[in-house]
Parts: structure tokens; C-alpha cells; sequence
């Protein structure tokens, strides 16, 4: 239950809103003891299943749309928890140039290890692209 917690707290420090149950992060934190315990006798039992995500709307300037959705608090934390289990076993074989949703790495760095690239070879252009719609679901 432990790793549970830790997710919890990191879901908590990220502020997030309800989800499709409505249920804030304050209100799962008033019996987190025994939320938990639910969460993680549904783990182990394998009877756990997330639920819809609550599909929101945000307009760009453009005058789109872009679409979002949000996990309830339960779906985060054990999100959270898996991510901070797996993370560590994964990261190891990650390339080094990789710097995409990797902890402790940023734009920054990618674009400091380019330009550390271009200098080195000599390069004189750069592919720059967008993915459109990468994330929507």
C-alpha cells in the first residue's frame, strides 16, 4: 500500500480535477486509508477497472478545440503508482537522446544537445515538425 500512497501524493501535488465521478482529490483524501485499501484489494484481485475519462473541450486561438480528458482520482493514482514502479526499470534503456516524458530531462535539454549536434557535424538545417493532433483521443 505504500506505492499506493506515493502515488497518491504525487497525484495530489499535481492539483488535478475530478474526473467523470466527480470526485475531487479532497474528497478521496477525507477516507484515504480506506480508499486505498479498496484500490489495492481491487489491484490484487484484479477486479480493478478504470473508468471513462471526462472529455473537456479547451479553445485555442485558432478558434479549434482541443480535446482533453481526465482520468478520475482513483484512475490517476494507480496511473501514478504504476509509473513510478515501471519508470525506473525502463528508463535504462531508453537512448540518450531521448528526452520525450523522461524525468529529470526538458525542451531544454533537447535543444542545448542539438545545438551541441549541429555545431559538432556542421549541420546547417533542422527538420522541425508537428504532430498533429498527437494526443487526442
Amino acid at each position: 500500500m505504500n506505492n499506493l500512497y506515493k502515488g497518491f501524493k504525487k497525484v495530489k501535488a499535481a492539483k488535478g480535477a475530478a474526473g467523470i465521478d466527480r470526485q475531487s482529490i479532497a474528497a478521496f483524501a477525507l477516507n484515504l486509508e480506506e480508499n486505498l485499501k479498496q484500490l489495492q484489494g481491487e489491484l490484487q484481485s484484479k477486479q480493478y477497472r478504470a473508468q471513462p475519462v471526462k472529455r473537456i473541450e479547451i479553445p485555442k486561438d485558432d478558434g479549434g478545440v482541443r480535446l482533453l480528458g481526465i482520468p478520475t482520482v482513483r484512475d490517476r493514482i494507480v496511473q501514478q503508482t504504476l509509473l513510478n514502479i515501471l519508470q525506473p526499470l525502463f528508463d535504462i534503456d531508453f537512448h540518450p537522446s531521448s528526452y520525450g516524458y523522461r524525468p529529470k530531462r526538458s525542451c531544454h535539454d533537447a535543444i542545448s544537445k542539438a545545438t551541441v549536434f549541429i555545431r559538432k557535424y556542421h549541420r546547417e538545417w533542422v527538420v522541425d515538425m508537428d504532430l498533429s493532433k498527437c494526443f487526442d483521443l
